[in-house]
C-alpha cells in the first residue's frame, strides 16, 4: 500500500491555517452560529431529519459547527477532524455553547483506533472525500462505527465539478472523473476568504460515483438512494448565480454540482 504520510501531513498544516480564517469568515458567520443560528443545510436535514437521542459520529468536521448543530437538535455528538486547530477551536465552542459534543483529532481513516463505540448515524459533508486517496479503507471504517440497522449519509460535491481546475477563476476541464493519481494544487487564499494572503497547498484525489457506491457496497451497506442536484449551498465555484432557494447555480448548467448517498448497515 501506498505511503499518503506526507500527502497528510501538507494537508493538515494546511487546515490548521485555515481554521483562524475560516472562523473570521462571512461564510462560516461565527457570531451568528453562536447566537443560535445552524450550520446545517437543507439536504442533510431532510435526510437525517429527527435526531434527538441518537448517537452520531462526524466525519472531517473542520472546527465543528455541525456536529454543534447536530448536538443542539438532541443527538449524542462525536465529531473527528485531521487538524489540531480545528478540534480545540470545536472543544473551546462546545464548552462556550454548553453543549455535550466530544471531538477527536485524527485522520478520518484511522477513526477506528480512537474510537470503538458504534453509533446511530455517521455522517459527512462537503469537501471531504477528496482528501482520501482511497475510499475502501474508508467505507470499512464506516461500517465498523455503525450499528446494525444504523444510517450512512453523505451530501458531497459532484465528482465532475472536481475535473475542473478552478484556480484562476475560470473553469477549465484538468481532471479525470475518477483520477487515482495525486492532485496537488497551491494557491493564495481559502474557499471561505478568497482574498486571504495565506497560501493553501494541498493534494486531493478524485472519487467518481461508482467508487463511493460500490465502497460503501462492498464495506456491508445497502445503499438506501443516491440523488444528484443542480444546486449548491456553497458559494465555492466561479461564477455561480443565487437562486430564489438561496442555493447556488451556474449560469449555464450542465451537470449536478452535490450527490447525496443515504445507507444503512445490514
Amino acid at each position: 500500500m501506498k505511503d499518503n504520510t506526507n500527502y497528510f501531513d501538507v494537508n493538515k498544516a494546511t487546515w490548521n491555517k485555515k481554521v483562524a480564517i475560516h472562523a473570521q469568515s462571512d461564510m462560516y458567520n461565527l457570531e451568528a452560529f453562536k447566537n443560535g443560528k445552524s450550520s446545517l443545510m437543507p439536504y442533510e436535514l431532510k435526510a437525517l431529519g429527527k435526531v434527538e437521542g441518537k448517537s452520531l459520529l462526524h466525519l472531517q468536521c473542520h472546527f465543528g459547527q455541525d456536529t454543534l448543530s447536530w448536538s443542539r437538535m438532541g443527538a449524542k455528538c462525536v465529531g473527528v477532524d485531521l487538524s489540531d486547530e480545528g478540534v480545540n477551536l470545536a472543544k473551546q465552542l462546545n464548552e462556550e455553547l454548553q453543549l455535550d459534543a466530544e471531538f477527536v483529532c485524527c485522520n478520518v481513516l484511522d477513526t477506528s483506533k480512537h474510537i470503538s463505540d458504534t453509533f446511530d448515524i455517521v455522517f459527512t459533508s462537503y469537501g471531504t472525500i477528496g482528501w482520501l486517496p482511497d475510499l475502501k479503507p474508508w467505507a470499512k471504517m464506516i461500517s465498523e462505527r455503525l450499528k446494525v440497522g444504523g444510517t450512512f449519509y453523505i451530501v458531497e460535491f459532484h465528482p465532475i465539478a472536481w475535473m475542473f481546475d478552478y484556480v484562476d477563476g475560470e473553469s477549465k476541464m484538468k481532471y479525470h472523473y475518477s483520477q487515482d493519481e495525486v492532485i496537488y494544487e497551491e494557491y493564495k487564499g481559502t474557499y471561505a476568504n478568497q482574498d486571504s494572503e495565506m497560501v493553501s497547498k494541498e493534494y486531493g484525489w478524485n472519487h467518481g460515483l461508482g467508487e463511493v457506491v460500490n465502497s460503501l457496497i462492498e464495506a456491508g451497506l445497502q445503499i438506501e438512494y443516491l440523488n444528484e442536484y443542480d444546486e449548491s449551498p456553497y458559494d465555492v465555484f466561479s461564477n455561480l448565480i443565487k437562486t430564489e432557494s438561496g442555493m447556488y447555480k451556474m449560469e449555464n448548467q450542465l451537470y449536478p454540482m452535490i450527490f447525496e448517498i443515504k445507507a444503512t448497515k445490514i
